[in-house]
């Protein structure tokens, strides 16, 4: 199958002067006396159809939020999350600067690229709550204890930007 993968979508998306560094586990250490801008760090599920997305385990795995924290933790960053259901994220906003729930993208990850770089503007609403932990499940919009990480229709539209 073929299609175009987030990482070599940025590259083709930035100008030719711009370094686009790729390190699939970075580690604290190698990011030390780094001289960065800022990173995009992708995260979150392997792809699935079914058994996988049965899970009560709505965490996301390993090393995703290792990742999160060694990257974000030494340089400004944009997280971008993969997965087909909400998945717990609480523990890693603090690390955070802006954060994409780019769902199942496919084999096309030139579109999440083109709204990295504002070549086309975010559009959305959430058609889900996000929880902050799985204890809060199951939660409803007008449940008693609503108090989601991001409420049922939560988003926004940003504009296309020139560059």
């Amino acid at each position: 199958m073929s299609g175009t993968t987030i990482l070599n979508a940025i590259k083709s998306t930035v100008s030719p002067s711009t370094q686009v560094v790729f390190e699939e586990n970075p580690s604290a250490s190698s990011l030390k006396g780094q001289d960065y801008d800022y990173a995009v760090v992708v995260v979150g599920e392997p792809p699935y159809a079914e058994t996988n997305g049965d899970s009560m385990n709505l965490t996301m795995p390993e090393p995703g939020p290792t990742i999160i924290k060694n990257v974000c933790g030494s340089v400004k960053c944009v997280v971008v999350v993969i997965s087909g259901r909400p998945i717990v994220l609480q523990p890693f906003l603090q690390y955070v600067d802006a954060l994409v729930a780019a769902w199942l993208p496919g084999t096309e990850g030139q579109g999440v690229a083109d709204n990295l770089f504002g070549d086309y503007p975010f559009t959305g609403k959430l058609a889900r709550t996000w929880f902050k932990s799985v204890d809060q499940l199951p939660m409803n919009v007008g449940d008693k204890h609503y108090d989601p990480l991001f409420p049922f229709g939560f988003g926004f539209t940003t504009e296309k930007t020139s560059r």
